[in-house]
């Protein structure tokens, strides 16, 4: 990138976008930017909060494509034999991972109950036991933390092994990203101070080792950007084949839709237009995809009540710098 308009980009980041760590923009395969912020730089890891999700698909993705998981259509009970279901109690018999995978598997509950879930031992026991209720199956509702860790219980269940231990060997290590451990709390304050943290490398698990689903991995930019990479070059890393091209498409592709935002989701991952794809997290954390330009922005960003919107500030500032730099 262009000096000048390097240093353009770098005043809009600082006056509008200040809570920013760290920023890669890859254009068809090349790093044309990367810079960090903050005091921080390429060795740092930041919370990437909801982006963790998104991971997650890819790593439900590769437990199908290995035979782990028969499908997205498997009965979500399939996988909980010991569960004892109430009387009248039916709809939970009808939820299927692809429910949860777009946020359209109803709770018994309106608010999250954030201060249960965090303070029990087995968080994905405690969201299965909120699955089902009187709302109808197939309709959006987004669950940003009390949920999602039932597919991290599916997952372990399905491989034989931790979610980070199957991260590391099938996605992790041949994209060459490093996640050290697991990270437990024992307190509140640690926790709080974990969002903050830009030197702790791990995934954030409950107190049984369950990695949460729905937020507490910790990536670089660069980690991110490669794995926006992979839906560039449909599932292929270093001539390996990570990930199927039809689990990337399916990903991507609108299977349910927040009406109140008016915006489209596929699984796990946020559908801004037909072209564009992203995964985002609190603060500004953010995977972007343009299929069509070949173009991956990644970003991560130290955590802020109600930071402005990155989606925004890529179209309106990254997106119009690639155009003119290639």
């Amino acid at each position: 990138m262009e000096q000048g308009k390097q240093t353009e980009l770098e005043q809009v980041i600082k006056s509008e976008y200040g809570n920013t760590a760290g920023l890669v923009i890859m254009k068809d395969g090349e790093t044309l930017y990367e810079s960090y912020f903050n005091d921080c730089s390429a060795e740092s890891r930041i919370h990437i909060f909801s982006v963790t999700k998104s991971i997650l698909s890819l790593l439900i993705g590769i437990a199908i494509d290995r035979g782990a998981i028969q499908s997205v259509d498997q009965k979500v009970l399939d996988f909980f034999p010991e569960y004892e279901i109430e009387e009248g109690e039916k709809s939970i018999q009808k939820i299927t991972i692809r429910h949860l995978l777009t946020m359209t598997a109803p709770f018994k509950f309106e608010e999250e109950p954030y201060v249960e879930y965090f303070t029990s031992e087995d968080w994905a026991a405690f969201a299965l036991k909120l699955l089902g209720g009187k709302g109808a199956v197939g309709e959006f509702r987004y669950r940003p933390i009390v949920g999602p860790d039932i597919l991290s219980s599916i997952l372990e269940r399905a491989a034989g092994v931790s979610v980070l231990a199957f991260a590391k060997k099938h996605l992790f290590l041949p994209l060459g990203i490093t996640v050290d451990r697991n990270i437990t709390f024992k307190s509140q304050e640690e926790q709080f101070a974990f969002y903050e943290a830009t030197t702790i490398n791990g995934w954030v698990a409950d107190q049984m080792g369950t990695n949460a689903a729905g937020w507490g991995l910790t990536l670089s930019p660069m980690d991110m950007a490669k794995i926006g990479q992979l839906y560039l070059t449909k599932g292929v890393w270093k001539e390996k084949q990570i990930i199927s091209p039809q689990w990337l498409i399916d990903s991507i592709t609108e299977h349910s839709r927040w009406q109140e935002m008016n915006l489209a989701y596929g699984y796990l991952w946020w559908l801004v237009d037909e072209d564009c794809h992203a995964a985002m997290g609190d603060g500004g954390n953010v995977i972007y995809i343009n299929t069509k330009k070949n173009l991956v922005v990644a970003s991560t960003a130290l955590f802020v009540q109600d930071a402005k919107d990155r989606i925004t500030f890529i179209k309106e500032h990254i997106e119009p710098f690639v155009s003119e730099t290639v």
